[in-house]
């Protein structure tokens, strides 16, 4: 299948999808539900197919490249690596399944579902772009439907919510934006301005930007992956989001959203800044382990059971930035030290993204098919729900382990990955970020106790406690599935990853030592 076609094809179905949405008659919500489900289960197996078609060893798969506003060197340009594959398909996977547990809307269906079919659009777009400015551009597209769908279909505050989303998002994005303004004038506006596989070839050969605009640029752009992120403490949207979000719009959130914010830091803010990222890389670990205690323990706090998995999201993606940022160097030398090393964090950073977009997807909705029952989330008044859905919560359990970290299930790999290789970093911050671990074990087990095992339900509705069915069943079996294979054959993401991953530190280790070199020669 041509790559062109392919790669075109995972970001324009769902809007086609959207589109003829518009045909149906509204009264007919359940027609609309399943075709919805139909495109996004279609662009979930046209994912798998690029999976298959992928060849690792070749590296980057560039399609053919389009014009789209020549004058200004913006072109149409896709592609795919070792890097952003894995999550082209968690993309397509989440999608699905969050349309399946997109039963539970019932208020002005049509426009819920052209919106979701919008949102999964700008997520593939932007795993996919290879222009920047495309990059930027899908970036943006997801901000309105997501705004949309929490101030609409969200809870009591979901105005709220919405507002402190997009205008989070915002502030991110404008900060990207000047970036890669500087980017556009430090390339000589060329036709490869905005090609994100040459600035980064340029900056690998020292000859983008200078030290000091390297780590102004690279400041730029972390704050705004950061806010997506989310790391602390630019987080605090994240909570309100979730909690007011519909269990759906939550699940591609936790799934997927947060993945940007790492994928942009290794895609295109290490690569196009090298200088500025090792000069940052102790801050960077530094804010990674504080989000881990952070997260942690702002978990333990909570009462609202969807409040504490979104906690939960902000102490496990802080592995992720830690992982990122391990990178050390000879002061003198400029050369990179213990690199096998970095290149285990990066490996267990790509890791825990996709380990977390599959447990935190799954405790999201494992939260939300009891809240759609009972309509509360108050962790003091659940109890005894075992014996009263079993089967859901022998699901649930499974889910939340995952997220804990159990030896044998996806969320276990990429966080000893990380502390492991953190350890050459910093023995101190190792033992530190280990720790979030037993936090972690904490308030998930409690969490568990006082849902699934208390001596019995004391809230509200408790007649509505009917055993889950086979929709709710499906989707949190496929996520409990999948976090089994990856806890027990993690070759399977990592065979795809590594050699991207490798190439990458590679190339930004090499454009870190010809701008060291370059300012050693200026302070000389």
């Amino acid at each position: 299948m041509n790559s062109l076609f392919l790669l075109s094809i995972l970001i324009f179905l769902p809007l086609v999808g959207a589109a003829l949405l518009l045909i149906f008659d509204e009264r007919n919500a359940d027609a609309m539900r399943f075709w919805s489900l139909g495109v996004t289960l279609l662009t979930f197996i046209f994912s798998v197919v690029l999976w298959c078609q992928y060849n690792p060893a070749e590296g980057m798969m560039v399609a053919d490249v389009k014009e789209w506003v020549p004058n200004w060197n913006i072109y149409y340009r896709l592609g795919v690596d070792g890097i952003s594959l894995p999550l082209v398909v968690l993309t397509g996977l989440v999608s699905t399944l969050a349309m399946a547990a997109s039963w539970s809307i019932t208020k002005h269906v049509r426009g819920y579902l052209i919106l979701f079919l919008m949102l999964e659009a700008g997520m593939m777009g932007v795993f996919l772009s290879l222009d920047f400015f495309l990059f930027y551009v899908f970036w943006e597209v997801m901000l309105l439907p997501m705004y949309f769908l929490i101030g609409v279909w969200g809870g009591p505050r979901k105005e709220y919510a919405a507002i402190k989303f997009f205008l989070y998002t915002l502030a991110g994005s404008v900060l990207m934006l000047i970036a890669m303004l500087m980017f556009y004038f430090a390339s000589g506006s060329s036709s490869d301005s905005f090609n994100l596989v040459a600035l980064a070839k340029r900056a690998s050969e020292g000859g983008l930007m200078s030290p000091g605009t390297q780590i102004t640029a690279f400041l730029l752009l972390f704050i705004g992956f950061a806010i997506k992120l989310p790391a602390f403490p630019v987080h605090t949207w994240l909570p309100d989001a979730h909690v007011e979000a519909p269990t759906p719009i939550s699940m591609i959130l936790a799934g997927v959203l947060l993945k940007m914010g790492g994928y942009g830091i290794i895609r295109i803010a290490f690569p196009l800044c090298p200088y500025g990222a090792q000069y940052c890389a102790w801050g960077l670990v530094a804010i990674g382990v504080v989000s881990i205690i952070y997260g942690a323990f702002a978990a333990l706090a909570q009462t609202d059971f969807k409040r504490l998995v979104a906690y939960s999201s902000v102490s496990h993606m802080g592995y992720v930035l830690l992982g990122l940022a391990i990178w050390k160097i000879n002061e003198k030398t400029g050369e990179t030290m213990n690199s096998d090393y970095w290149q285990m964090g990066l490996n267990g950073a790509m890791f825990q993204m996709i380990a977390h977009g599959i447990s935190s997807t799954g405790m999201f909705f494992m939260v939300g098919v009891v809240y759609d029952r009972v309509h509360h989330r108050d962790l003091n008044k659940f109890g005894g729900l075992m014996g009263l859905m079993p089967l859901y919560s022998g699901l649930a359990a499974g889910l939340f382990f995952a997220g804990l970290g159990l030896p044998g299930l996806c969320g276990f790999i990429g966080e000893v990955f990380v502390v492991i290789s953190t350890w050459s970093f910093s023995p101190m911050l190792a033992v530190i970020s280990a720790a979030g671990v037993i936090l972690t074990a904490g308030y998930i087990l409690w969490a568990m106790q006082r849902v699934y095992l208390g001596a019995e339900y004391r809230g509200p509705h408790p007649e509505a406690l009917t055993p889950s069915n086979g929709r709710e069943n499906a989707v949190a079996a496929i996520l409990l599935g999948l976090a089994i294979v990856l806890g027990v054959y993690p070759a399977v993401l990592f065979d795809v990853m590594e050699p991207s991953i490798k190439a990458m530190a590679t190339a930004t280790a090499e454009g870190y030592r010809h701008s060291h070199a370059e300012a050693q020669a200026a302070a000389g």
